[in-house]
């Protein structure tokens, strides 16, 4: 006997959306008509959305790039429920915790990899600069020839969440959805400064950047590696807090081996828990952005901020592929959404912010969060400084213009957090949002126009997704 999508199990689907958008109970319904099955593989899910994971129906390949089946074709609305031909959770979190990374590396070359990534660590403290520069440009040929992510800002994960309101809007036949905005305050989108501490130089130039950023006003973390690099002398820390800023752990001994086999992780973890505790940091991040985001349980931060947007330019590749926080477990991961300065300066060889004025355009206009990285270390000589300091006037003058919220990691953790708990009801003919910190929160409502998710708050329209 066929059974009718009306029959089919109403499979609850919307989690994830429902964390995301913060909207009000009994708009989403997302069901799957046929439990997904077969392999996991690369589809779309519109015109230029590629996503992996499995499907109910249609094939899916082993390629991102390529002709590409559009799941979006099978799906349906009946009443008011949507019938999604995949697990929306799944495909969301293979992209958030870089699950469809496995397909994109064979095993062989993971592992070839892997052993050339030691080598260069042993000998790297021999390497003079200009020869690490060298290699590294040798070891990141053919970048721009990966099909996906998407460089240089990826927001798959944020189109996915756009096509489903999308998805709502219709099958409810509501003008406009309503739900807690994104950012404090009414904020249009989010900038967050971090410094990675790599050498003794390093720590000793953090004053004299500390002094350049709040010649623009804008506060930022240092993160600091615990062990082997440098002292790290509890005054230097009580320096940065003292004066504003926030201090992280970085690593441990920032050797690139973290992550190398399971055991030798858990011990190394250990420490870094210690060290947090010593240093009274919240957040972390991993050197080199190496990770491995199914061991994070053994952490006990608050927040990560070891995940690219797009990996492309980083020893280990991948991407979370959004520029909005997310949870992983209880830890809130901050993703690095634009371009490292040593990237910038030493591989593409680029002394201008063309690129990250690029990348933040895109950031600000999808309402994201552009998160920065600068280390001290490479801003020490004069034109890198110059460069620097024109990004901060830049984001001053987003901040005045564009409404953008220049946050600490630690203030966009307290945030996150506050906005996951909060609900959004209505009561006496109005729309209210009910938790801890709803002061600060907006409420802000999703419509449709010309095929596209329009955000806008009561007084006035925001921008497109």
């Amino acid at each position: 006997m066929t059974t009718t999508l009306a029959e089919a199990p109403a499979l609850s689907m919307h989690r994830r959306f429902d964390d995301y958008f913060k909207c009000a109970p009994g708009f989403a319904d997302f069901r799957k008509p046929v439990e997904p099955s077969g392999p996991a593989g690369f589809f779309r899910f519109g015109p230029e959305v590629v996503c992996y994971g499995r499907l109910s129906s249609g094939r899916v390949a082993k390629e991102a790039e390529g002709p590409l089946e559009d799941a979006l074709a099978s799906v349906r609305t009946e009443e008011t429920a949507c019938y999604l031909p995949f697990d929306a959770e799944e495909i969301v979190s293979n992209l958030r915790l870089e699950r469809y990374c496995a397909a994109l590396r064979p095993k062989k070359q993971s592992l070839a990899k892997s052993l050339v990534r030691s080598t260069y660590y042993a000998v790297r403290p021999l390497l003079p600069v200009s020869v690490r520069k060298l290699l590294q440009r040798a070891a990141l040929q053919g970048w721009n020839q990966i099909p996906f992510p998407h460089w240089p800002v990826d927001q798959t994960v944020d189109h996915v969440f756009e096509t489903m309101m999308l998805l709502v809007l219709r099958a409810s036949r509501a003008n406009r959805i309503p739900f807690v905005w994104f950012w404090p305050d009414g904020h249009r989108a989010c900038a967050t400064m971090t410094h990675d501490i790599e050498t003794v130089a390093g720590r000793d130039f953090c004053n004299s950047l500390m002094d350049l950023n709040d010649s623009f006003e804008i506060k930022s973390s240092f993160q600091v590696v615990p062990e082997d690099r440098y002292a790290v002398p509890k005054e230097f820390l009580n320096a940065i807090r003292s004066r504003g800023f926030e201090v992280n752990v970085h690593d441990l001994n920032h050797d690139g081996n973290l992550f190398r086999e399971r055991t030798e992780f858990l011990r190394r973890a250990a420490k870094i828990n210690r060290y947090a505790e010593e240093f009274g940091a919240i957040g972390y991040r991993s050197g080199v952005l190496y990770r491995n985001l199914e061991w994070y349980d053994a952490f006990q931060f608050a927040y990560d901020m070891s995940v690219p947007n797009v990996g492309h330019l980083d020893p280990q590749p991948g991407g979370c592929c959004t520029t909005k926080p997310y949870f992983i477990g209880n830890i809130l991961e901050i993703p690095v959404t634009t371009t490292q300065d040593y990237t910038l300066f030493h591989i593409f060889q680029q002394y201008s912010i063309d690129l990250w004025k690029r990348q933040i355009q895109s950031i600000v206009s999808q309402h994201g969060m552009a998160s920065f990285i600068v280390h001290p270390d490479y801003v020490i000589e004069s034109r890198a400084r110059d460069v620097y300091a024109a990004l901060l006037a830049h984001l001053a003058q987003l901040r005045q213009d564009a409404n953008l919220w220049i946050a600490l990691p630690r203030e966009v953790n307290d945030w996150w957090r506050l906005r996951s708990q909060m609900t959004l009801v209505h009561r006496n003919g109005e729309w209210t949002v009910e938790g801890v910190g709803k002061e600060r929160a907006q409420i802000a409502f999703a419509r449709a126009h010309e095929g596209k998710v329009v955000y806008e708050f009561e007084v006035g329209v925001l921008g497109q997704g």
